[in-house]
Order: structure tokens, then C-alpha cells, then sequence
């Protein structure tokens, strides 16, 4: 049998890294204070009754003619000055070992409001199997001109349904709305943990935990209101320190969210084995789709 694939689906702003991206070089580059950009972002977001995504890719795009290049190349550059919280370039490594371990295959995602382009040049941008953000089209001589992709809080669910179907091409939405058995997609919700800041990532948190899965809110050190809120109004299943150093809580609860998801996954194969002897023990031609117990997999054809 094929090992359990768990995916850890992360945003990135304030989850991974402690500041908003922009806020690395970009900003400096054109010579702008973060308070005065978002500032602006909201003012001009409002007055034109724009989404927020669409408003800051528009702003960043008009402020920097002139002053900074942002073809894909040098997206990709102003990435490398991306700072994170402890732990995290060395903990890609460390949870894929530990799921190695443990006889998982462990995959790494992110959904982000940011931008591709500067998440993939970071030092922890190959660490993903796919990095679903927003994106610009570019002209004929690299230049962005129009965006391709925004990722904003509510369209974001739509990207668990992607890793969960395993289509990870964004333009495909023909497979990504045709019915699938449950047997046959490729990550199971209950295989999922979604790492999240705040409330923009409670639409995904949710709906993570709804369908089986299990979701985190992580929070600076001694800011810790919005996880407890999540946490006690059950959006959330679990709230830590974003610190992923090796013996953290962040670490720990992983762990434990790794062995049980083991745990879950043996057990539903057990019992679809104990389906198909008892079926053939009693004769009995039962449906194929039948839900195994917790909706976790529907039994395959044998």
C-alpha cells in the first residue's frame, strides 16, 4: 500500500515570517514606510471599492516606475531579504524526517495573499510543492502589466480542494469541479494541517477542520488575543507560539498530528479489509462508494 501523504499548508505573512514581505525590500527600495503604504492601500481600496489583494498589487506596481524593477527575476531577489521566525529554515527538514519516521510522506504548501515570486526566492521557496499566491502577467520585456492571480481570504479555500484533488495546475478547473471519489483524491482532509496567523486564514482553518482535518493558529510571543479567540470559538484546533524550533510546542503538536494521522489511516484500512472479507464471507455484493467510518475514504473496487 502506498504511505499516507500528509500535507502542511501554510500562509506566510506573520505564520512563517514575523512582517509583511513588502516590508523587506521592496519598500525600502522605493523609499516608503510600511504604515504609509498600507495606509494608502486602504484609503485607495475604499475609494474604489477594490479588493485588497488587487489594491496593494496595483500600488506596487504604479510606485515603483521608475525606482525599483519588478520583472520575475528581481521579485524572486527582493525574496532573499525575507526574514522568519526561529525555526523555520530548518524545519522543513526536521518534520520530513519525522514523518519519514513514522512512514508518511510529508508535502509542504503554501496559500498566500503575498507574492509568488518573492516567496520562491526566499531561503525556504524550494521547500513547497506548490506555492499558490498572487502572481502578475508580465509584458514582452519582463514587466508586470496586469495580475494573473490574487489570492485573497475567501478564494483561498478553493486551493485545499486543489491539494486535496491533487491538481495543482491553477487553470485547470475542470478536473478541480468534476465529482471525484473520495478514494481516488490524492490528499484526504484528514490528512491536512493548515497553519495560519489570523483571520483571514480562518475561511481555510475552518473548513480544514470541519472535513477532519486539523488547523493552528500560530502567534507572536505575548500577542496571543486573535489565537485565543480562534481557539475558543473553535475555528482552530490548536494554538502556538510561532516558533519552530526543534523541541517547541509548534513541533510537538505536529508530531502528535502526524501519529494520529497514521493512526486514522491504518484503521480506516483495517476496516475496509474486514469490509471485504466479511462481504466475501457472506456472499454479499455491497456498494463500492460506502463511507468508511469518519468519512475518511470511500472503499475502492477491488
Amino acid at each position: 500500500m502506498p504511505r499516507p501523504i500528509v500535507a502542511l499548508i501554510y500562509d506566510f505573512d506573520h505564520t512563517l515570517s514575523p512582517r509583511d514581505m513588502q516590508e523587506y525590500s521592496f519598500l525600502p527600495g522605493i523609499g516608503v514606510a510600511p504604515k504609509d503604504f498600507w495606509g494608502l492601500c486602504r484609503d485607495f481600496g475604499a475609494a474604489h471599492g477594490m479588493d485588497g489583494v488587487l489594491t496593494y498589487m496595483y500600488l506596487m506596481q504604479k510606485m515603483a516606475k521608475g525606482a525599483l524593477d519588478l520583472s520575475r527575476e528581481a521579485l524572486r531577489e527582493l525574496g532573499r531579504d525575507v526574514a522568519f521566525f526561529p525555526g523555520v529554515e530548518t524545519w522543513f527538514r526536521r518534520v520530513n524526517a519525522i514523518g519519514d519516521g513514522l512512514g508518511l510522506d510529508v508535502e509542504h504548501y503554501i496559500i498566500s495573499s503575498g507574492l509568488t515570486e518573492i516567496i520562491q526566492g526566499t531561503a525556504i521557496g524550494a521547500e513547497f510543492k506548490a506555492i499558490f499566491a498572487a502572481s502578475f502577467c508580465y509584458d514582452a520585456s519582463g514587466q508586470p502589466v496586469w495580475p494573473s492571480t490574487a489570492v485573497n481570504y475567501t478564494n483561498k479555500t478553493q486551493y485545499l480542494f486543489r491539494i486535496n484533488k491533487g491538481i495543482m495546475d491553477v487553470t485547470n478547473d475542470r478536473d478541480l469541479n468534476a465529482y471525484t471519489p473520495e478514494y481516488m483524491r490524492r490528499v484526504p482532509f484528514t490528512n491536512m494541517i493548515y497553519v495560519g496567523d489570523g483571520l483571514t486564514d480562518v475561511p481555510c482553518m475552518k473548513m480544514t477542520k470541519q472535513k477532519g482535518g486539523y488547523s493552528i493558529a500560530v502567534h507572536e510571543p505575548d500577542k496571543t488575543e486573535t489565537s485565543d479567540d480562534m481557539l475558543l470559538q473553535e475555528r482552530v484546533d490548536f494554538a502556538a507560539e510561532a516558533d519552530y524550533s526543534e523541541g517547541s510546542e509548534m513541533e510537538l503538536i505536529v508530531t502528535m498530528l502526524m501519529k494520529r494521522i497514521l493512526a486514522t489511516n491504518e484503521l480506516a484500512r483495517h476496516h475496509a479489509q474486514q469490509m471485504r472479507t466479511a462481504r466475501r464471507r457472506r456472499g454479499a455484493q455491497m456498494p463500492l462508494d460506502v463511507k468508511l467510518r469518519g468519512g475518511l475514504i470511500e472503499e475502492a473496487p477491488e
